[in-house]
């Protein structure tokens, strides 16, 4: 079991992908999240309810007020493949407004060391759910879900700690 990432911790540079406008793009999640005031927001499945229905639109209706609490960028990442999550990005409206990261392999997410195995309810190896903000890379503030609810990894949760 590896271990998990602290505040404190510079945030893992690993190969992933991200939707583009002809299909996935590789990306590393230095380049992404390592300059500035990132919120970074980790599901476990694309389209599932809680992340559907609550998680990514509360990011989405509260981009401004993060915004205005100084965070340049606002990222989701699933293991998902990239065009699951870029079909998800337009099916939830995001516009631009959050970026989804593909970590389809894990690879990030285990370099996190948030990974969680659901095997056991069909999902194989996933995220577990949380929220962190970065600064220059660096992690500030760490919020991990401790059950399949959404409580601490909110935007409004995530506005709080800001």
């Amino acid at each position: 079991m590896s271990m998990t990432i602290a505040v404190g911790d510079q945030i893992p540079d690993v190969k992933v992908q991200v939707p583009g406008a002809s299909g996935p793009e590789a990306a590393q999640t230095g380049d992404l999240l390592g300059r500035g005031t990132v919120v970074l927001f980790g599901v476990p499945g694309a389209f599932t309810p809680t992340c559907s229905d609550h998680h990514l639109p509360g990011f989405v209706i509260r981009i401004e007020d993060l915004q205005a609490k100084g965070v340049d960028r606002v990222y989701c990442v699933s293991v998902n493949d990239a065009f699951v999550m870029g079909a998800w990005g337009q099916a939830s409206a995001v516009d631009g407004k959050i970026g989804m990261i593909a970590d389809g392999s894990a690879l990030f997410t285990k370099a996190m060391g948030l990974d969680v195995d659901l095997t056991g309810g069909g999902l194989g190896v996933r995220s577990k759910r949380y929220a962190a903000i970065l600064k220059d890379g660096v992690v500030s503030h760490l919020a991990v879900e401790d059950t399949l609810g959404l409580d601490v990894s909110s935007a409004d949760a995530v506005l709080s700690a800001l």
